[in-house]
């Protein structure tokens, strides 16, 4: 959400971060409501203070016994109600268009974002470790020998439909050890407070972090009115939702793991074979709530917390930062971190990291009262997946791949898989 009193302060540089975007001006529309709303309120204002001088008037005609003014004071007291809720309304209305515009735009990208019309002008930032020399021509995660018994498509669409799986056996236990050993790397090293929340939240919960009313279409409701978490952002971010958080405690860093749920409204074609892109899935998510001044520092922080997941299970990856035309709904500024799998030969998705500002805490009237005692301000958020468990499932079985269709499974997760080093080629854990 936006600042109004931003935009009548600056309208040319609102249009210009719009412009950024390949978006066009929005100002002109935003402020001839926001007059429209100020002026029906201060009409409001001025009929109230005539209706009531009107009704002091109203008590002295009639001690006086002047039937006739008191007659035409009354008339106007009445005259003045009448007029007072036509011009709340009017107010009302105004105000209601007003929110209805603020809601559905974007928050406006940083200044060193990189302007860009799509992923494609996206810039990398860095790169880490080494893809992997293969002997052999190495096949993607579902057409590992090892693997393929175990996870189960066919079975899920009878189930589910179609972008559902079913993990058995060491292929289960293998990413129960990723999301086990990515909340411990994150808790014990990156001193992020473990969360268990819910995964059903309110209308109020997925309007806060920016999903609704915008794209009610990507997420599930239930026909009692929640809604299924798309990730636990909207969970942990909501935990500041209506406060005033003391300035002392910030920031706040949380991570959760737990299931996720898109209908990927869209997305069509996309990745259809493999565990690529489903509908339920699950992520380690991180959410940091932090002062304002800080913000910038957190992401990158945010971001080495993320990326430590991949070097220590030695996986190569790179980092970009999205462009203004790939660039989320909430977020000023967006580090992807994109893992290498050997079966596409190119780097994925696997986490993003963003910095929303006050975007978020607008919405939600998330504040907190600064340690000098002045007037409560807005929190900044962040968000990020550290990481998105079936994607690193998908890295880990694929740069992990032998010639014979087994498995060699990085050495972090040996402590969790009771000492197994590898899958076999027959889909047991050896």
């Amino acid at each position: 959400m936006h600042d109004i009193r931003a935009i009548r302060e600056n309208p040319a540089a609102f249009d210009a971060a719009f412009a950024r975007r390949g978006m066009g001006a929005q100002s002109g529309r935003i402020l001839d409501i926001d007059q429209a709303r100020r002026a029906a309120i201060s009409a409001v204002e001025t009929a109230k203070a005539a209706q009531n001088a009107a009704s002091k008037q109203v008590g002295a005609a009639k001690a006086k016994g002047d039937e006739g003014e008191f007659e035409r004071l009354r008339a106007l007291v009445a005259d003045k109600k009448a007029e007072i809720a036509a011009l709340e309304e009017q107010a009302r209305v105004a105000d209601a268009e007003l929110t209805a515009l603020l809601e559905t735009l974007p928050n406006l990208p940083m200044a060193d974002v990189p302007d860009g019309a799509d992923e494609s002008e996206n810039v990398e930032l860095k790169t880490w470790g080494t893809p992997r020399d293969f002997d052999f021509q190495p096949v993607e995660h579902y057409q590992i020998a090892g693997i393929a018994p175990n996870m189960d498509f066919a079975t899920a669409a009878k189930l589910s439909g179609s972008r559902f799986v079913v993990l058995r056996g060491a292929v289960a236990r293998v990413h129960r050890a990723l999301a086990q050993f990515m909340t411990d790397l994150h808790v014990d090293h990156h001193a992020l407070t473990e969360v268990n929340s819910p995964v059903l939240v309110r209308d109020d919960a997925m309007y806060g972090t920016g999903q609704l009313p915008k794209f009610s279409d990507d997420s599930y409701q239930t026909t009692n009115g929640w809604w299924l978490i798309p990730t636990s952002e909207v969970t942990l971010t909501n935990f500041a939702a209506g406060e005033i958080l003391d300035g002392a405690t910030l920031p706040l860093r949380f991570c959760a793991h737990t299931l996720c749920f898109r209908s990927e409204a869209g997305s069509a074609g996309k990745d259809t074979t493999g565990m690529l892109r489903q509908h339920q899935f699950e992520k380690v998510e991180m959410v940091s709530i932090t002062h304002p001044a800080d913000s910038l520092a957190e992401h990158e922080r945010m971001t080495r917390c993320a990326e430590a997941v991949l070097e220590a299970l030695n996986l190569p990856y790179r980092r970009i930062v999205l462009c203004t035309g790939d660039l989320g709904f909430g977020a000023q500024k967006t580090h992807d971190i994109e893992v290498w799998v050997p079966g596409q030969a190119t780097y994925r998705e696997i986490s993003s990291v963003s910095v929303c500002g006050d975007f978020q805490a607008r919405r939600m009237n998330a504040r907190f009262r600064p340690q000098d005692g002045g007037k409560p301000e807005f929190v900044h958020t962040l968000n990020g997946s550290g990481v998105a468990v079936g994607r690193c499932l998908i890295a880990v079985l694929e740069n992990g791949q032998t010639a014979d269709g087994g498995v060699e499974l990085p050495a972090a997760l040996h402590p969790y898989l009771g000492g197994k080093t590898r899958i076999a080629p027959t889909g047991e854990l050896a």
